[in-house]
């Protein structure tokens, strides 16, 4: 598929099926949220245990990050993607069964089938949209955090209306992701026809001692930090300040779906920007100062500073995304540079949602969490004015035959 082709039915299609796609990678985690009370009511869960099945999905991404390259190399791009449906579908049904076992396992999954997702998706739009990689790079990350904040609103509402409750309000989120395996699964079938042969995504050289590279791995990871506490943690605050499970979740989803805003426009004024290290400062600077005032502020700034926050956390995934489209040279160093960013960054967002259920756990309230929260976003800054110059990272992808007559950068 050739990124001349801008007017391609078949390519517009894929581009579709890709929304779709996008839209299954995070409904795991705020209807885990939501319903994080009732599950450890309804399984004896420790606080600390809850803390656990939170942070448990981004452990994985971060741990099944470094096989997405691999796989798309044995078996293409697009069946990878196939298999990442597949992992979600069943894992996101298993939540709602087998209790704990279920529980646990089915997030593993999830978060396994989401780690591949996240990594091959910059790559695909750097391939195979690169004349619209900005406009690309928005719509999924529109799609991305729509479908999260439909989960947020709609998530315990199904769940009163559903058997089991809790259970069938996690369950019934392998739904969209089913229709999604099924959209997808002709794509699959025609770019493997199409590419019996052909080499995919090529290994790579010189990454890993690039400081550049580093700024975007590590401006992954701390943005990602921030949004996991969002996501797995925003709801509880709000209920644990007095809101009601339904206006937290409420709430939240709202937070989520302003995101839709600043993820298209987030990608579109880096790409028109000398360089993207005042967008990343100032993104992250809204983003953590609202997070700390939900907690800490007075009760009638929750709504505003809601808004606030979801605008800043849309932007600042959006423009990490971006970052990794930006600073590669072609679409095998994007699949490489967003296996790295999502392998180290991911284990290191886990830490963020994990220290917020232990600090609670300690001290009974989310109010000890701001300090860690205020870490997170001074870290942020400064990882996005590195990762923000305008440069590309020093990697190459590399032939079976890595001779410098056979080294090709793209």
């Amino acid at each position: 598929m050739s990124p001349g082709n801008a007017a391609s039915p078949g390519r517009w299609l894929v581009a579709a099926s890709l929304l779709l796609l996008a839209a299954n990678l995070r409904p795991l985690f705020p209807s885990t949220a939501v319903l994080l009370p009732d599950i450890q009511l309804g399984l004896g869960l420790s606080a600390a245990a809850a803390g656990y099945l939170t942070t448990l999905p981004v452990l994985c991404m971060g741990l099944f990050a470094p096989l997405a390259p691999r796989c798309a190399q044995r078996i293409g791009v697009e069946r990878t993607l196939l298999l990442v449906l597949l992992l979600i579908t069943i894992g996101t049904a298993l939540r709602g069964v087998l209790d704990t076992t279920g529980l646990f396992l089915g997030t593993a999954l999830g978060g396994a089938g989401i780690a591949l997702g996240n990594v091959l998706l910059p790559s695909l739009v750097k391939r195979d949209f690169s004349d619209r990689a900005a406009l690309m790079t928005g719509l999924y990350t529109m799609s991305l955090v729509g479908g999260a904040a439909l989960a947020a609103a709609s998530t315990l509402p199904l769940a009163h209306l559903l058997p089991g409750r809790w259970a069938g309000g996690l369950a019934v989120w392998a739904i969209p992701a089913l229709l999604a395996l099924l959209a997808w699964t002709p794509v699959a079938w025609k770019a493997g026809a199409r590419q019996a042969g052909r080499p995919h995504i090529l290994p790579v050289q010189g990454l890993r001692r690039d400081r550049l590279a580093w700024a975007v791995t590590l401006f992954m990871g701390l943005q990602s930090a921030l949004a996991y506490c969002v996501l797995g943690w925003m709801a509880p605050m709000l209920r644990d300040r007095g809101l009601s499970g339904t206006e937290a979740g409420l709430i939240t989803s709202v937070s989520i779906l302003l995101q839709v805003v600043s993820c298209l426009l987030a990608p579109l004024l880096a790409a028109r920007g000398r360089d993207q290290r005042g967008l990343a400062v100032w993104l992250t600077a809204i983003a953590t100062l609202a997070l700390i005032g939900m907690v800490l502020g007075p009760s009638w700034a929750i709504w505003p500073l809601a808004v606030v926050q979801g605008i800043g956390q849309g932007g600042l995934f959006a423009l990490a995304l971006m970052l990794i489209v930006l600073r590669s040279r072609d679409a095998h160093v994007a699949a490489h540079l967003s296996s790295m960013a999502q392998t180290t960054g991911y284990v290191l967002a886990a830490s963020g949602p994990l220290l917020i259920g232990i600090l609670f756990a300690w001290t009974g309230s989310f109010r000890a969490a701001t300090g860690l929260i205020g870490a997170l976003g001074l870290a942020t800054a400064l990882a996005g004015w590195c990762a923000g110059r305008n440069a590309l990272v020093q990697a190459h992808a590399v032939t079976s035959d890595p001779s410098p007559n056979t080294a090709s950068a793209g």
